[in-house]
């Protein structure tokens, strides 16, 4: 009984030494077994989702996947030689030279180049993804709410939606001050389409039923739209800013290419031409990795605000 009370404290969180007062009135033969059961019951959460990661069928195959690539890469490049890819670096070259301390070409995980290309391509990525943000879930919000605003704007998200974000450019660079306001302009533009699409979709996903619980209720406008739209869209809306998170990082890659002077795009297009080809492999790498992470954060979020929904599908 004294054991299932302290798994029960430590179950909730409690600290230690409140779990150790509780077994304070036992006796000596129960109060060691006690303690163990309720550390082992507040440590065994975390041990037990790193157990099951390490156990996951998910992890072999991902691990698997990576080590088929490695090895069609290094058998294409240095092994076979095969046409048109006896020119590109092996992946043994090119690790080689990402963990150097002297690289060839004058990039590497020792070099402080390589990370201020990073700073500044992150820098620029995050603040067109809050421009993004914060302009287009608005955006959305009323076109998928109001008919009249809908009918007005929408037509013209349409028109300019398609257009990639290269072909602004020159206007970008014509038009806007500086050499980094054009590169996170063409940056924030993919992101931004894509947040207001999945935004609106999201307001046309609510059930009606819950409007018409709204008017029964007396909700006035603002109500309806602070507690039926913004939550019901939500699930929506993340599912678009982690597409924009990873339409960003590619958007950015072809503005610093054009207009940039620094950055991982610069870096890449640098690269191509002073042909350090080990050069481009690194930029490319990090970006995916970079992208990857940063879309994982915002997914995990999103889980995280959203847990009302899955809970919500699991009671019924």
């Amino acid at each position: 009984m004294q054991t299932q009370t302290v798994t029960q404290l430590a179950a909730t969180g409690a600290s230690p030494s409140s779990i150790i007062f509780s077994v304070a009135g036992a006796d000596n033969g129960n109060r060691e077994a006690a303690l163990i059961e309720a550390f082992r019951q507040k440590n065994g959460s975390s041990q037990g989702k790193v157990g099951r990661l390490l156990r996951s069928s998910s992890l072999r195959y991902g691990a698997l996947g990576f080590a088929v690539f490695l090895v069609a890469w290094y058998l294409a490049t240095d092994l076979l030689k095969l046409p048109r890819f006896n020119f590109l670096p092996s992946p043994v070259l090119v690790f080689s030279e990402w963990m150097s301390r002297e690289p060839t070409h004058g990039v590497s995980i020792f070099t402080p180049i390589y990370y201020e290309h990073i700073l500044v391509s992150m820098r620029r990525v995050f603040l067109a993804f809050a421009i993004a943000v914060l302009a287009g879930v608005p955006l959305g919000i009323l076109l998928g709410w109001s008919r009249a605003f809908h009918n007005f704007f929408f037509p013209i998200v349409e028109l300019l939606r398609p257009i990639p974000p290269l072909a602004w450019v020159p206007f970008a660079v014509l038009i806007l001050p500086g050499v980094e306001t054009p590169v996170v302009f063409v940056t924030l533009l993919a992101a931004f389409f894509a947040t207001v699409l999945n935004t609106v979709l999201g307001v046309w996903s609510i059930n009606d039923d819950y409007f018409r619980a709204a008017s029964c209720l007396g909700y006035t406008r603002l109500d309806v739209l602070t507690r039926v739209i913004v939550p019901g869209s939500m699930p929506f809306v993340f599912t678009g800013l982690q597409i924009a998170m990873g339409v960003s990082w590619f958007s950015l890659v072809g503005g610093e290419m054009i207009a940039g002077r620094s950055g991982l795009g610069f870096l890449i297009f640098d690269a191509y031409m002073q042909v350090a080809l080990p050069n481009i492999v690194i930029g490319m790498i990090t970006l995916g990795i970079l992208g990857y992470a940063s879309s994982a954060a915002i997914r995990r979020l999103g889980d995280r605000l959203m847990a009302w929904q899955s809970k919500g599908r699991n009671s019924q």
